[in-house]
């Protein structure tokens, strides 16, 4: 027996005196409103009426069972808004500020058409994760190295001009001997200013001779974007990012970087199905799904030299390889 629906019929029955009115109150047919009070007549073993051929009176048993199964419906009521309110309820998810305008506004609206409702906060990695501790984010797309990813995005530089190569050495950065005027510098955006990123280039700028000052980290990606498009300076970005902002992109010749991001939930919260619901517009949104340009072999023609002889391979993490027929 639904208690709750023949509780609901009994209660608009005695409010209104009739079978047929209160069925219609309560949403219901008159059959069914009968069906499901003479249940708990037959349950309670009692009758909760004087039926007459014009109104339902309530008995003295139907009047004193009257305010508990008023409270039992009222509670359902409740329960069953608190239900819709929770499903409905927000998702404040933290993302990254390079996604475009563009694509959030189409994850929010494809979240939509899922049901779901997406209120977005942007922020770099370090609040994200913050936010999410705090549980003032219900989710976030954190940034995590490569191995612990969902999605990767190549990494790689970007300037104003074509450079006229297919990667960018940046050994080719490094100033001769006597010469002056300003260096070259590879601006890291906040987004990239990450120890699994952040790192990896800083070892290999000492490790090509370069100054300290020419692997600068930005305050925000206007200002890096400003630095690339007013002058000789890199852009440490996406292929997507470059697009965006008109630069022409290119990977490094020394080092494969990417960012990693992976969805996360605050507390015991389960993101997967917001992950299986929207994963293909989150991709979209931190470019995920643009490809790196194809690297074809160095040759003399195709790539910058080396003005001097240099480590022959650096990897993130190791030691620079001395020049050939030489050993440490």
């Amino acid at each position: 027996m639904d208690l709750v629906g023949a509780c609901r019929a009994f209660v608009s029955v005695s409010e209104r005196g009739s079978f047929t009115v209160g069925a219609a109150a309560a949403r219901m047919s008159q059959p069914v409103a009968s069906r499901r009070v003479a249940a708990l007549e037959e349950r309670f073993g009692e009758p909760l009426f004087e039926r007459t051929s014009r109104r339902a009176v309530l008995t003295p048993f139907g009047r004193d069972l009257l305010p508990t199964a008023r409270q039992l419906v009222q509670a359902a009521d409740v329960l069953l808004d608190e239900a819709e309110a929770a499903r409905r309820k927000p998702w404040r998810l933290a993302v990254p500020g390079i996604c475009p305008t563009v694509a959030l506004a189409r994850l929010v609206a494809e979240a939509r058409a899922h049901e779901v409702t997406l209120d977005l906060r942007v922020a770099p990695p370090a609040q994200r994760r913050e936010l999410l501790h705090a549980q003032q984010v219900r989710a976030a797309l954190l940034a995590v190295p490569a191995d612990e990813a969902t999605w990767s995005v190549p990494l790689g530089v970007a300037t104003a001009d074509d450079p006229g190569v297919r990667r960018v050495y940046l050994e080719t950065l490094r100033l001769g001997r006597g010469a002056s005027g300003p260096v070259r510098r590879v601006w890291i955006q906040p987004e990239d200013d990450v120890p699994h990123i952040r790192d990896p280039l800083t070892r290999l700028r000492d490790s090509l001779g370069l100054r300290p000052a020419q692997l600068a980290a930005a305050a925000d990606l206007t200002g890096a974007a400003a630095e690339a498009l007013g002058g000789r300076d890199l852009l440490l970005c996406s292929p997507a990012q470059a697009a965006e902002l008109g630069l022409v992109w290119r990977p490094i010749g020394e080092l494969a970087l990417s960012r990693g991001f992976t969805l996360a939930a605050a507390a015991e919260g389960n993101p997967h199905h917001l992950q299986a619901r929207l994963g293909e517009a989150i991709t979209r949104c931190l470019g995920a799904a643009i490809q790196a340009v194809p690297a074809e072999p160095r040759t003399a023609a195709a790539e910058l030299q080396p003005t001097a002889p240099l480590p022959r391979t650096i990897t993130a993490g190791t030691r620079p390889l001395p020049p050939e027929g030489k050993t440490t």
